[in-house]
């Protein structure tokens, strides 16, 4: 696990073109789970093969092709950004040569990735094909985006868009997923999970704050992020909470132990789900239908 004396858990943005945010399994201290971000211009290509890794493509703004040796694709409706619609989500097994050519004036796109043994089908998911959860209730509704949901068809990697109003909690009651632990008849309880939380937030003077704690206080930081930046989990509990008068974008990608999100929730807080009286009317905050508009 990741030592917080020695490794960064927040990694800002570059402002230019290009790859303007990337975090390695090595920069991040642990073993598994990798991202980067890209901004491009119509016409440019990103070519590149996956390797021994699966790869997760997902689709913040733009348009783009992609020709690859196990299909092609074309993305017609992309939102203009993510507060104005849902991913396309692309997923690309091993050993996949990939060539990605921008269609819109601008494109933002992310890419999360992880080493694996198996081959699974390449797949290529349209907004109106990710299922929209509403989660918590009060001030702590957020709307769940599944991209490459458990059960999807990736070996590991597992990836969500989060939707968290201005002044609402998100990931909370605050959970883990940092031991993999089964239950008497083997069922799994709570999966062994490294994760990335990439921001992005409505307005340019936004940020959300963020905690990653241990029960035992071993880790307990706390962090302002704004747009563009990614917090690293590496174990604990890690809740959100957008600040007032910013709507908070993130997407997760997480891989480890299982392609699942089991999880264990901070015992010290389990007594907040049976207190909720209602659901926020501002969520859900996105449709597919908005893509079209």
């Amino acid at each position: 696990m990741i030592n917080s004396k020695k490794y960064k858990l927040v990694s800002h943005p570059s402002k230019n073109f290009g790859v303007y945010q990337k975090a390695s399994a090595a920069d991040a201290g642990w073993t598994q789970l990798n991202f980067e971000a890209r901004l491009m211009r119509k016409g440019e290509t990103w070519e590149g093969n996956t390797g021994e890794n699966e790869y997760g493509f997902i689709l913040l703004s733009g348009n783009y092709s992609i020709t690859t040796d196990k299909g092609n694709w074309q993305t017609v409706n992309g939102r203009k950004d993510v507060f104005s619609g849902i991913a396309h989500t692309l997923y690309l097994p091993r050993h996949t040569s990939f060539s990605l050519t921008v269609e819109s004036d601008v494109l933002d796109i992310a890419a999360g990735w992880c080493a694996v043994r198996e081959d699974r089908p390449a797949k290529f998911k349209t907004p109106a094909e990710a299922a929209i959860e509403i989660r918590g209730g009060d001030n702590a509704t957020r709307q769940i985006n599944s991209l490459i949901e458990p059960g999807f068809g990736s070996s590991k990697l597992v990836a969500v868009e989060v939707y968290t109003p201005s002044g609402n909690w998100s990931s909370f009651p605050a959970h883990k997923h940092d031991e993999r632990k089964v239950d008497a008849e083997g069922n799994l309880i709570e999966a062994c999970l490294e994760e990335f939380y990439f921001y992005k937030i409505d307005k340019k003077t936004g940020y959300a704050i963020q905690q990653v704690y241990t029960s035992d206080g071993s880790l307990n930081e706390l962090m302002q992020v704004k747009t563009n930046d990614i917090v690293m989990v590496p174990k604990g509990y890690h809740p959100v909470v957008a600040g007032h008068g910013y709507n908070c974008y993130y997407l997760n990608f997480l891989a480890g132990s299982d392609q699942a999100l089991n999880n264990t929730t901070d015992p010290q807080h389990e007594w907040i789900y049976n207190s909720w009286k209602g659901k926020d009317p501002r969520i859900p905050m996105v449709t597919a239908e908005m893509n079209n508009l």
